[in-house]
């Protein structure tokens, strides 16, 4: 999985990374039990502050995404472990999107079909049901 960060973007990079993260996952990208690169290596690689990247997996490991261990490092979680108020968190992320697409003028067709299309895009396991 490659990680590309916006550095001039209004997102903060800590942010950045999570998502692209938690999409690889979404996407079968990264799979359970697949470790992710140490703090330091990932600092590296993406040329950011280790305090950033600490930040990212601090998150990831609070929202169920990824556990980490001292010997083994950050490794992803196998899906359904993720934590308890993802419906609420769900929720809220859709209630801000669905307010921003309708004040672009976007109708619920065309919103109800791009949910779909980036539902589908995700690994075939998470899209069925």
């Amino acid at each position: 999985m490659i990680i590309s960060l916006d550095m001039s973007s209004d997102v903060p990079i800590y942010l950045q990374l999570r998502n692209q993260i938690v999409t690889g996952i979404g996407k079968g990208e990264l799979r359970a039990g697949d470790p992710l690169p140490s703090v330091r290596q990932m600092a590296r690689d993406a040329g950011i502050n280790t305090m950033t990247v600490n930040k990212t997996y601090q998150i990831l490991k609070a929202e169920g995404f990824i556990e980490i261990d001292r010997r083994k490092g950050a490794t992803v979680l196998p899906a359904g472990q993720q934590a308890d108020c993802i419906r609420e968190k769900l929720e809220a992320d859709l209630e801000l999107l669905s307010a921003e697409a309708c004040l672009r003028g976007m109708n619920k067709d065309e919103f109800m079909q791009i949910c779909e299309e980036m539902f589908t895009s995700m690994h075939p396991r998470e899209s069925e049901g």
